[in-house]
């Protein structure tokens, strides 16, 4: 489940972001937004967005999406080396 602060919400997280990387040398980026990732396997996957709605995220001021297993692109390596040719 990809859980993101709902459009209009404040996202302070996402602010120290965008803020940060062009002191890091990454200009030209905005509307930076940060999330989470909860990774779980179920028996009944009807059942996820009622976990989502009563515990994982909060309805109010967070949007979920949920994606199967098939749906998931291949693991990225997300480390310093990544990005390198």
């Amino acid at each position: 489940m990809l859980i993101r602060p709902k459009a209009g919400i404040l996202d302070p997280q996402g602010q120290a972001v965008e803020r940060a990387l062009p002191a890091l040398g990454f200009g030209g980026v905005s509307h930076v937004h940060v999330g989470r990732l909860v990774e779980l396997d179920v028996e009944d996957a009807s059942r996820l967005p009622e976990m989502c709605e009563q515990l994982l995220a909060n309805p109010l001021i967070e949007d979920f999406e949920i994606e199967q297993p098939d749906d998931v692109p291949q693991h990225q390596d997300a480390g310093p080396d990544a990005l390198r040719g």
